[in-house]
């Protein structure tokens, strides 16, 4: 038995444009951030079964407009993240998807994407003046589940994600990911987290049509 109501054509009547006025939580993330602090913890091979690196990030979260499946309504951002090493020049990490943000049932999503070609879908809920809030994803479910390639599955199975983001008093912001791998060989599942500070480089420009 479903929340939903019978009616899951009719959208909801006038919708806000301003989507920067609407992001309850996800407010303070908008805007272009970088991060010189970077944490990863990774696994090796068998001589090295954990490794760590220290990373460079540059995370950028624009405004979209709102959104609306039937009845419900989505405000969010949609971001794009490079990380590197501080000694090399290419990308090591590369992610794309979307924040969203649910006010009629105070729930955050993220979507994310990765070229490894794998994706996942996470969610939490929080009060919209929330300053820290949780995400989660499982692999097998069919809602907020995780999706990987043949080898990813036999070599390093991602059976969780968990994100925890919160909004710093100096005006920045932190995450810290835990994504819990059964990588092919080892008795125990492997904890691979990454976490970074992130400081605000520039303001996010929202759509100039929706907002006139």
């Amino acid at each position: 038995m479903s929340d939903f109501p019978k009616d899951i054509f009719t959208e909801p009547a006038n919708v806000d444009p301003d989507t920067l006025r609407n992001l309850g939580p996800l407010r303070r993330l908008a805007g272009i951030w970088e991060g010189m602090k970077g944490k990863d913890v990774h696994p090796g091979p068998d001589a090295e079964p954990e490794r760590r690196r220290d990373y460079l990030e540059r995370i950028e979260l624009q405004p979209l407009d709102p959104q609306t499946n039937g009845p419900q309504l989505f405000y969010g951002l949609y971001y794009v993240i490079w990380a590197r090493k501080p000694d090399a020049p290419e990308t090591y990490h590369h992610q794309i998807g979307y924040f969203l943000w649910e006010p009629a049932t105070q729930t955050v999503i993220q979507t994310l994407a990765i070229p490894r070609a794998q994706i996942a879908m996470a969610s939490g809920t929080a009060a919209a003046d929330a300053t820290s809030f949780t995400l989660n994803a499982t692999r097998g479910a069919l809602t907020y589940g995780i999706c990987s390639t043949p080898f990813l599955e036999h070599a390093f199975r991602t059976d969780s994600y968990e994100i925890t983001v919160t909004l710093n008093p100096d005006g920045t912001w932190s995450y810290d990911e835990t994504t819990l791998l059964n990588v092919r060989g080892r008795p125990e599942p492997f904890r691979h987290t990454d976490r970074n500070t992130l400081h605000k480089v520039a303001e996010p420009t929202p759509n100039p049509l929706m907002r006139r």
